[in-house]
């Protein structure tokens, strides 16, 4: 069950205690120009870029380049500040001091934030400013990374922006709600979001350090996330404990999670204190994962949405990589899982123990690797995906028309692979599609086929054909937002598709062709006519057909 603390002072965290502390070292961080932007300049381009694959040489170079030169003490200042913080380099106080005035080393180290080390002194946290895909400015605190600090990490490690939370923040719909939770909320990142469009955050963690961090966080950034430091739990709750045990009992529009999903081997001695927090569930295979995709519709409110990361074991044995989704959803329960990537076990081991700095003690990495490599092989599995899963608690009235009519595809249950790149934020477009499926949910052939069509702004058509041939053998159609689907058209397809400039009904068109093409003549199992109706729906669906909303309402 959730203990209820304020962690505002937790050891071996930042302290949020001290609000006024907290003020002055937003001012001073302000002052400086430490700020995303202010950043980048300082740095340039590239050695800026090479900063977000935690490659810091190109930083470094050019931070001495700085301090050499004759550049201006504002440039020397913030030079300073990006070493502190960013490359956890060692600085002297007198430059520390002098950069962050009227804040001091003796201030941060108050606040958690620094200590002395050999006769200068360094940050303990990473601290690093922020911009929102909206613009929003802020500064995050979290553990050191590997790349900033020698040895393996810490098993209660805070994890800061990376790749996998900056995905989840790009894919998590934006609609306005009342009560959002953010399980598993590390360092806060996702809870920052929530608060520009949801009235209240539960934000859970069963790591204390890693609440300490989201409440420093929440304090240094109160002004811009519009909280009052002093009254936190108008706006956030946090609450200490596993997966849904926080929340027991209440209600959600909108759930968000980044949970530790990594699939770990399990040994029968470890305990608690031997897992990664930030990456690792305890739970055998992807049990983390199936867990909550099964659990999460609990705690949402009629209509409300789940958007979350994961991984999933595909069997050896297996016809696709969606078996094992498929299992997990409910028959009651809409969902959509996008597969981003797939990972041999190789791969797989490779990349976790080398996140967790495991790869610099070699007969560790050694014994580790082949903990994987057993594991995997013990249970059958041929690799592991990674993706994103959407998932719905659908509302009584979905319920009942699916009950009524099962194969009508009232409920929305997707399995699909992306692996190439795709527009970034994800969100607004997954909930356009969202919003097409439910209006095609409510269409039968009939009213579909009285729709005015036209290709959506960012379709275009590619014809390839044999050099000399006189009509194309592949004919795609391709989208330039969003997912960026292709499609492979028919024949059929190309033709209606080329006649949907608003002027005609889709049926008119489908008749048109019918004429032209002589259908009417085929026997009815045989009349392209209903394949044709099948495949206009799809495209409506997946976005590069459009109507007119008002035509349905």
């Amino acid at each position: 069950m959730d203990a209820v603390f304020d962690f505002s002072s937790v050891p071996n965290a930042p302290k949020s205690c001290d609000i006024d502390a907290l003020s002055r070292l937003r001012e001073a961080l302000r002052a400086v120009n430490f700020t995303y932007d202010g950043v980048k300049q300082l740095l340039g381009e590239r050695a800026f870029e090479a900063m977000a694959r935690d490659m810091v040489v190109p930083g470094t170079y050019r931070l001495r380049q700085i301090q050499e030169s004759d550049a201006s003490a504002e440039q020397k200042n913030l030079a300073t500040v990006v070493a502190f913080f960013l490359l956890a380099h060692s600085v002297s106080e007198k430059n520390l001091n002098t950069a962050l005035h009227p804040v001091t080393f003796a201030g941060l180290k108050d606040l958690g934030l620094a200590e002395s080390h050999e006769g200068l002194v360094r940050a303990t946290v990473d601290l690093r400013p922020h911009s929102a895909d909206d613009g929003t400015e802020l500064w995050v605190a979290s553990d050191l990374g590997a790349h900033q600090r020698p040895g393996v990490l810490r098993k209660d490690h805070v994890l800061g922006i990376g790749h996998a939370s900056l995905t989840l923040a790009q894919i998590t719909e934006r609609t306005a709600v009342q009560k959002a939770l953010d399980l598993g909320t590390g360092c806060g990142i996702q809870t920052f979001h929530l608060l520009a469009h949801a009235q209240h955050v539960t934000a859970t963690d069963i790591s204390e350090r890693a609440l300490a961090f989201t409440r420093f966080n929440l304090v240094l950034n109160a002004p811009t996330l519009d909280i009052n430091p002093q009254n936190l739990d108008a706006r956030v709750s946090l609450r200490l404990g596993s997966l849904l045990e926080p929340v027991a009992g209440e209600k959600f529009d909108l759930v968000i999670s980044n949970p530790p999903f990594v699939i770990t081997p399990r040994k029968s001695e470890e305990t608690p204190a031997d897992q990664y927090t930030y990456r690792d569930g305890g739970m055998a295979g992807d049990g983390i994962v199936s867990t909550l995709v099964q659990q999460l519709p609990t705690v949402l409110n009629e209509g409300g949405r789940a958007q979350m990361l994961g991984n999933w074991e595909i069997p050896v044995d297996g016809e696709s990589w969606a078996d094992r989704p498929r299992q997990w959803v409910g028959e009651n329960t809409e969902a959509w899982f996008i597969q981003r990537e797939v990972l041999t076990p190789e791969q797989y081991a490779e990349t976790w123990l080398k996140d967790a700095s495991e790869n610099r003690d070699p007969q560790l990495f050694e014994s580790a690797y082949m903990d994987y490599l057993r594991d995997f092989s013990a249970r059958g599995v041929d690799s592991i995906g990674f993706g994103m899963i959407w998932l719905r608690k659908p509302t009584a009235a979905a319920l009942d028309a699916h009950r009524q009519n099962p194969h009508a595809q009232v409920l929305l249950q997707r399995f699909e692979e992306i692996t190439y790149p795709v527009q970034q934020p994800l969100a607004p477009f997954m909930t356009q599609a969202v919003a097409r499926h439910d209006a095609l949910a409510q269409l039968d052939d009939s009213e579909l086929a009285s729709l005015y069509l036209t290709a959506a702004e960012d379709v275009t058509e590619e014809r390839h054909a044999e050099p000399g041939a006189e009509h194309p053998s592949v004919i795609i159609l391709r989208q330039g937002a969003g997912l960026r689907r292709t499609v492979v058209e028919t024949s059929e397809t190309s033709g209606f598709v080329s006649a949907c400039d608003g002027e005609l009904a889709a049926g008119q068109i489908i008749n048109a062709l019918a004429s032209i093409l002589e259908w009417d003549e085929l026997p009815a199992d045989q009349n392209p006519k209903f394949a044709l109706l099948l495949h206009i729906r799809e495209l409506v669906r997946d976005g590069f057909l459009v109507f007119d909303e008002d035509e349905i309402n």
